[in-house]
């Protein structure tokens, strides 16, 4: 997006530079790549940064309005969650699309949120195998809000496992090693010294919940939960029932709560007003269909990495809906094709990361997840044999 700086790292791009950090990320996660790993980072001037951050603390400011909790208990009614449900989750990520404004600036524009962890601990390293394999320019970086890697570790460390030493924390996820992400499990395991458990390896006893390894019971006093508890359902009845036993009255402290999964979602989006958040209407409430129809999507509230979402929206789409309670109409955000590469211009779309700063009661940002695409959506399926497309990080201007 800084065309200097765009045009330099093209020219002086290698093949050999690409595969050796590709190798050094593959080396994180026993010389495994789940998904693609895109060939350049995107570098992000000040203007454009500055969006970001009004835009990601525009929205901060609703979900620790009074509002908030009020408009969101419907989100979880039908599910059922574990009680002890802390007031606001101590992280949270939002993807923004880049896109053109009115008078052809690039401006972000909302496509997603979550009450719920991302690639916290990889991008840390990734971070790295980009600085170590590339010439990446000076006064960038894609830390924000003045934080650096040590800063952001140590954060990072209190978010999850707090500031009492003696509680026991465990990163809990629903089978670990078969899960895209367990790359992200690996690294954060290393960066903060927390163990990964399987759901299938916890038991309760008096209110208390424990682990079991290597044949020895350990105590949990907090969960840092990676389970989307929407697969669950999907899982066979011996784990669904295994899952049960966080229904219980337990003594833990959950990082994230599952209903923050819930809460802060699409099923947030229509109670935003923002500039930088497009329309939003739950399907259910809209009085007149618009005519205009190619000029909006239709999503599911709770679908996880894109899934249900349609695009190319027809009269017959609307009419198929069953739930439309659980659906919103959304005018159509396009993505600039801003990013130039060998191959053809990409869009993106930047995830901001949030944590809870107890100290300033405000969420700060402060890493990011960048995704690259040539297709007409942000992930795989949409650029299939493509390439400069996948996961990438933004650089931003100091």
């Amino acid at each position: 997006m800084i065309a200097s700086i765009r045009k330099k790292y093209n020219q002086n791009f290698t093949e050999a530079k690409y595969q050796a950090m590709l190798s050094d990320i593959a080396r994180l996660n026993n010389g495994e790549l789940d998904f693609r790993i895109a060939e350049t980072p995107i570098f992000i001037n000040r203007s454009l940064k500055n969006k970001l951050i009004k835009a990601g603390d525009e929205i901060c400011s609703y979900i620790t309005s009074p509002a908030f909790i009020k408009n969101t208990n419907r989100a979880f009614a039908q599910v059922a969650t574990p009680p002890n449900e802390n007031e606001l989750p101590n992280c949270i990520v939002m993807d923004f699309a880049i896109c053109e404004n009115e008078v052809n600036e690039l401006a972000p524009k909302l496509i997603e949120l979550q009450g719920f962890p991302s690639l916290f601990g990889f991008e840390v390293f990734h971070n790295r195998a980009y600085q170590n394999e590339f010439n990446l320019p000076n006064g960038y970086s894609p830390y924000l809000n003045g934080y650096n890697e040590h800063s952001y570790i140590q954060f990072l460390n209190t978010i999850i496992k707090g500031t009492d030493p003696t509680k026991k924390t465990i990163l809990l996820e629903l089978f670990p090693q078969n899960q895209k992400t367990k790359i992200d499990f690996n690294c954060t395991s290393e960066l903060i010294d927390i163990p990964i458990v399987c759901l299938s390896d916890i038991i309760v006893k008096n209110n208390h919940l424990y682990y079991i390894k290597n044949g020895i019971e350990i105590l949990v006093d907090r969960i840092y939960n990676r389970i989307v508890w929407d697969e669950l359902s999907k899982q066979p009845l011996a784990i669904q029932d295994k899952a049960k036993l966080l229904l219980q009255s337990l003594h833990v402290q959950w990082i994230t709560h599952p209903n923050h999964y819930y809460r802060i979602s699409k099923f947030m989006m229509p109670f935003l007003n923002s500039e930088f958040v497009p329309k939003s209407k739950f399907l259910n409430e809209v009085e007149l269909l618009p005519n205009n129809l190619e000029n909006y999507v239709l999503k599911p509230l709770f679908s996880y990495a894109g899934q249900g979402v349609i695009i190319d929206l027809t009269p017959k789409d609307l009419t198929a809906i069953t739930d439309p309670e659980n659906w919103i109409l959304q005018e159509k955000v396009i993505y600039a094709p801003a990013i130039e590469t060998p191959s053809g211009p990409a869009k993106t779309e930047i995830r901001l990361f949030y944590f809870w700063d107890a100290i300033s009661k405000k969420y700060k940002a402060t890493l990011n997840l960048t995704r690259l695409s040539k297709g007409k959506m942000i992930g795989v399926a949409y650029n299939a044999n493509a390439t400069w497309v996948g996961g990438s990080l933004a650089y931003f201007e100091a």
